[in-house]
């Protein structure tokens, strides 16, 4: 029993100390001063944490560095608090862990402490999400019901694609144009240029993931399932607006601490009833119009 207990103790020990390099090392990254004094003040807690900890076990140990290089790298492409929160999961077990060791104060500060700290950090691309979302959203529905309506009025792979391109290129200029005049007007903290850029990127780059299908798929080779490549070009782009719906709300589910479930399910019904809609409505105009392709 007590070696079971000496080893549960070291695990929890090699955490802490693990954990005190990569808000160091996290902290040595930030340009803002408040954002080093907190991850500066978390690795000094961790770092107790380990002292503590050693004292009870009588021994040293060895960080895991596949653990830090991973959520260094991880804060590099999404940003320190993403990387963060993520840490911050495995926090909730080992809060159980020290109390099921008797260790209540370092329980507490494991489920209270870093969570209220973690909060406190600013990051450029959290203050703005709210133009991220604004681009992404828009862009997902606008132009995937174009997409879905151009398809079957046209059924031409290259005709969709030059209209969706166009359409979609328009539209991120104009939405980028439409959030800076309102930033702008609101008279809001956040930069007006800024909050723009923001929404003209992710507009556009969700123009081009949707439009991807039409611009690799061959009108020329069978599709799979004895679909026509137009429908199945459809189906794909479909396919990516759900991933991108799962893949941002995942990422807005971390760092905001919401319901992953409900907001992608929202999002993804959305984004399929526009569809069918234009999907109705490209076929009711291409027989209306009396458009041969």
């Amino acid at each position: 029993m007590a070696d079971l207990r000496q080893r549960r103790l070291l695990r929890m020990q090699r955490m802490e100390m693990t954990e005190s390099i990569i808000y160091r090392r996290l902290a040595k990254r930030q340009k803002l001063s408040s954002n080093r004094d907190l991850l500066n003040g978390l690795a000094a807690d961790e770092e107790r944490h380990e002292a503590v900890l050693a004292e009870m076990t009588g021994k040293q140990v060895k960080p895991q560095m596949m653990k830090v290089h991973l959520y260094i790298n991880m804060a590099r492409i999404l940003g320190p608090t993403f990387a963060l929160k993520m840490l911050e999961r495995g926090e909730q077990d080992a809060a159980e862990e020290y109390r099921a060791l008797g260790l209540d104060d370092l329980a507490d500060e494991e489920e209270s402490h870093e969570e209220e700290l973690l909060g406190m950090l600013k990051e450029t691309r959290l203050e703005h999400s709210g133009s991220i979302v604004l681009g992404m959203s828009d862009a997902l529905v606008e132009l995937t019901g174009a997409l879905a309506g151009l398809t079957f009025a046209l059924q031409s792979m290259q005709l969709v694609a030059l209209a969706g391109l166009v359409t979609g290129i328009a539209a991120a200029f104009s939405m980028g144009a439409s959030e800076f005049l309102s930033k702008r007007a609101e008279e809001s903290e956040s930069n007006p240029k800024i909050a723009a850029l923001f929404t003209w990127i992710a507009y556009l780059s969700t123009v081009f993931l949707l439009i991807l299908p039409y611009l690799l798929i061959s009108p020329d080779v069978p599709a799979p399932y004895g679909l026509e490549p137009h429908v199945f070009a459809l189906a794909c782009t479909l396919a990516i607006g759900l991933s991108i719906v799962a893949v941002f709300n995942f990422y807005v589910s971390v760092v905001e601490g919401v319901s992953f479930r409900a907001r992608f399910g929202e999002m993804a019904a959305i984004l399929i009833v526009v569809s069918l809609i234009s999907f109705g409505i490209g076929v009711l105009l291409r027989g209306w119009l009396g458009v041969e392709v």
